[in-house]
């Protein structure tokens, strides 16, 4: 009861603040300087609570909903995963000079060799009608001095788990660019002492794109695998926005011939 009648009195109490808002609003120009001044301050101590409403508003009403982890799963494939960087928000949003081997969150690092960075990442939010990622990464490179720029990211543990020889491990990414450039996706297998590596250039001829890791054609000790990371290459990167909406793994086995 005590619900609806607050309800009901919260309407009332917004309708005569309107109200009486829109009345000061049409004898603004009539007002004694003195008394405008007084308005003016009302005002402004309004909005800011108003602007900050609408900011959080905006923010958690935005489509796709924050925590969101809705995946596309192509057909056959027995695991799915997006990182944590592409769904949650971070507690840093943003980091400029970027030094190398620096950590934008638990399981993803940014590499490179410039003597000076001139390098900013930051974590955007997601709106359009198409993402189904809530967040994505943007990195904005000026000069460019180095030889490499790669973006590393770790897959979970369970990724691990019952990986054979017959899977097939396939990586779909949503790149937007200021201007053409290369970018490279290398999959990473640590068995054992070893490392096996397969790297696929990024088809970059469409928004959204997929390559595909063949595990057939490595010498992977399927007893031995601790851990698997994906490297994503950026070539010749200077002067150039690179917007990552959206970054998914999977795995399917092969089918039987």
């Amino acid at each position: 009861m005590a619900t609806k009648i607050d309800s009901f009195l919260d309407r009332i109490l917004h309708r005569r603040s309107l109200k009486r808002w829109e009345r000061w609003a049409s004898v603004a120009d009539t007002l004694s300087l003195e008394r405008l001044r007084e308005m003016r301050g009302r005002a402004r101590e309004s909005r800011r609570h108003l602007d900050k409403v609408i900011h959080i508003a905006e923010h958690r009403l935005a489509l796709p909903v924050i925590g969101s982890n809705a995946l596309r799963r192509p057909m056959g494939a027995d695991w799915v995963w997006r990182p944590s960087l592409w769904k949650g928000e971070l507690p840093v949003p943003g980091f400029s000079s970027v030094p190398s081997k620096q950590q934008i969150i638990d399981g993803a690092v940014v590499f490179h060799d410039c003597r000076r960075s001139e390098l900013t990442v930051r974590q955007i939010r997601n709106t359009r009608e198409a993402d189904l990622a809530p967040f994505g990464l943007r990195m904005d490179v000026f000069r460019f001095d180095g030889s490499f720029l790669s973006l590393v990211v770790d897959l979970p543990p369970d990724a691990v788990q019952g990986l054979k020889l017959r899977h097939i491990i396939r990586l779909d990414v949503i790149v937007e660019m200021e201007k053409p450039l290369e970018i490279f996706a290398r999959l990473n297998i640590k068995h054992g002492p070893n490392v096996e590596q397969i790297v696929r250039e990024l088809p970059l001829a469409a928004e959204e794109v997929m390559v595909e890791f063949d595990l057939a054609y490595t010498k992977m000790n399927e007893k031995r695998v601790e851990r698997l990371w994906v490297d994503l290459i950026f070539e010749g990167p200077e002067m150039n926005q690179i917007i990552l909406r959206d970054l998914t793994l999977s795995r399917r086995p092969r089918a039987d011939v």
